[in-house]
């Protein structure tokens, strides 16, 4: 079996402290459209953030993900079991799954074998659903300036992120569509939360790999001179829900 392609387990302690959190009403969205609630598996869970979410809701959550570094990160929940595996070969039994939800990881599976074990785990009348979120957008100069960032760093992107831009057009499920909760996905953060963010891209740690780290320092300098220390702002996340019954 092919090494997955690790782009976070050396940014897992950031990726714990900065990653933005899916909003509140999600995980009772999902568990309202399965007909039962036994067990959801979090597919790709990363620090586990949507995982704990998930167990109050669901009598049990499994949460995988192949990075140890990731899980060495996760919050422990009494009914959350987190094992370090790839998505596309779980050890779930045959038709045990009520939820299957992959939150901003679907675009690194290899999506055929992913779709093949959804079909061997998630039983009948089953839920699938996938979660990503686009590039991050703030009001006037400082959300000016992120997306001048993003321009600047977009080469760096791994190639799964083209999925994240079209909003998963061309991840297809090969089973009835359900239609999504309409929710909104922001944060109120300072400067240095958001500064925090933009470290744990993977395209971030690639860029400074290749150029160093002036460009990262010149952001946060030109934040400093529009967003005084401490205050607070909107951000936004353009979040797509993909639901699918099996």
């Amino acid at each position: 079996m092919a090494r997955f392609a690790d782009h976070f387990s050396q940014l897992a302690a950031r990726y714990k402290a900065y990653r933005p959190h899916y909003p509140p009403a999600l995980a009772g969205e999902l568990a309202a459209r399965c007909p039962r609630q036994d067990l959801a598996w979090d597919v790709g869970c990363g620090n586990g953030q949507l995982s704990v979410a998930l167990a109050d809701r669901f009598a049990r959550v499994v949460a995988t993900d192949p990075s140890q570094a990731q899980l060495d990160q996760a919050v422990a929940s009494a009914r959350v079991a987190y094992r370090c595996e790839p998505s596309e070969v779980s050890s779930h039994a045959d038709a045990s799954v009520d939820l299957a939800v992959a939150a901003q990881a679907a675009h690194w599976f290899d999506w055929p074998r992913f779709v093949a074990e959804l079909g061997r785990v998630v039983r009948p009348g089953g839920l699938v659903a996938l979660l990503t979120y686009r590039n991050a957008e703030l009001a006037a100069e400082v959300g000016e300036r992120l997306a001048r960032f993003y321009a600047e760093i977009e080469p760096y992107w791994p190639d799964g992120r083209a999925h994240v831009f079209n909003r998963y057009r061309d991840l297809t499920l090969p089973w009835p569509s359900v239609e999504p909760p309409a929710l909104e996905m922001t944060a109120t953060w300072t400067r240095d939360e958001l500064v925090g963010y933009v470290s744990t891209w993977s395209a971030t740690a690639r860029f400074v790999a290749a150029r160093g780290e002036r460009p990262v320092e010149e952001l946060r300098g030109e934040l400093a001179a529009l967003w005084p220390d401490g205050e607070v702002r909107e951000v936004r996340w353009p979040l797509t829900i993909k639901l699918a019954r099996v």
